[in-house]
């Protein structure tokens, strides 16, 4: 019963530690309640965590035919860039949904690394957006964003791309 009860309401006990992710419940209610902050605007946020990428790194833009060309001060008004950046918050919010299903989210995931793979793009490429969303995460959430919260941040991403590179290799 206690499996069905975690299946819908995810980990009842703060202190237990879920074996495919290395989150306890506590660090999943932590990253959920965060994220609840900073995906109420999917567009300007995934504007911000994709603008500071590109911004830190230029060459990546490239890897982007619908805007590749696209100065970068023009980047937030073109439409496709708009979409690609909440399909950015839409792929995180996934993760986020799939934190108490580990079988979605390694499917979702690994997935997700194959598209990716197929593209050319590497694992150190996400990697620095992890650190690009780390970046924008407490920029948005300002006290908020907690040495706790930016811990169970890094686990949930350091989960998560273990999956994407998975696909990305494959």
């Amino acid at each position: 019963m206690e499996t069905l009860w975690r299946k819908i309401w995810g980990y009842t006990n703060d202190h237990t530690v879920c074996p495919g992710t290395g989150l306890t419940g506590r660090e999943i209610k932590l990253v959920q309640s965060t994220w609840a902050i900073v995906k109420k605007d999917p567009v300007a946020s995934g504007i911000a965590i994709m603008s500071c990428f590109f911004e830190r790194y230029p060459e990546y833009q490239a890897f982007f035919p619908a805007f590749k060309d696209v100065p970068r001060e023009e980047l937030s008004g073109n439409k496709r860039f708009q979409a690609h950046a909440a399909s950015v918050i839409g792929a995180l919010n996934s993760i986020i949904d799939a934190l108490t299903d580990v079988g979605l989210l390694e499917a979702t995931l690994v997935t997700l690394g194959e598209r990716h793979g197929k593209r050319g793009q590497t694992s150190q490429q996400f990697l620095h957006l992890k650190e690009v969303v780390l970046d924008i995460l407490r920029q948005s959430l300002g006290t908020k964003f907690t040495s706790e919260a930016e811990d169970a941040w890094t686990k949930t991403l350091d989960t998560a791309y273990s999956h994407v590179f998975k696909g990305l290799s494959s």
